[in-house]
């Protein structure tokens, strides 16, 4: 069995940052967390991160499935009947991409607020790539919602 390795004696902090090869990359005005809690807000961020990505893909299902009622239906001639119902495939269509769209923006605002909040008190907490994921669906979307929109 080896011995765990240890530094010299009286080897400053810094010394021993150095020959780990460890790098801090915290403001000098951050506090120190010990490892624990690191770990912890690492876990709360994930757990922000994981939330929204599920708002992702709720929000992406809702607007595919809009678009593909809308599509469907416009390619079966649906249009060329007499309208049944006050409600229909376009419609339909239109409501689900626009739920869709706006449970991007309720999960986006959410999860700013949350990521602020932790930020507030951890200020090193690295910024969301699930945020922008949510951008681009969300342009994705506006995108589609405008097609249906335009072309009737």
């Amino acid at each position: 069995m080896t011995a765990p390795h240890t530094s010299a004696p009286g080897a400053s902090p810094e010394n021993q940052k150095k020959a780990t090869g460890a790098v801090d990359q915290t403001p000098l005005d951050a506090p120190k967390l010990d490892f624990p809690t690191r770990l912890a807000v690492e876990r709360t961020r994930v757990a922000y991160d994981r939330t929204m990505m599920a708002w992702v893909r709720t929000a992406t299902s809702l607007i595919t499935f809009g678009f593909t009622v809308y599509k469907f239906f416009q390619l079966q001639r649906y249009g060329d009947f007499a309208p049944r119902h006050r409600i229909g495939p376009r419609e339909f269509g239109l409501s689900l991409v626009s739920i869709g769209l706006v449970s991007l923006i309720l999960a986006a605002w959410d999860n700013r607020q949350n990521m602020e909040s932790l930020r507030s008190q951890y200020p090193n907490v690295p910024y969301s790539k699930a945020t922008m994921l949510g951008a681009l669906i969300f342009l994705l979307g506006m995108t589609g919602l405008i097609l249906m929109i335009l072309r009737k």
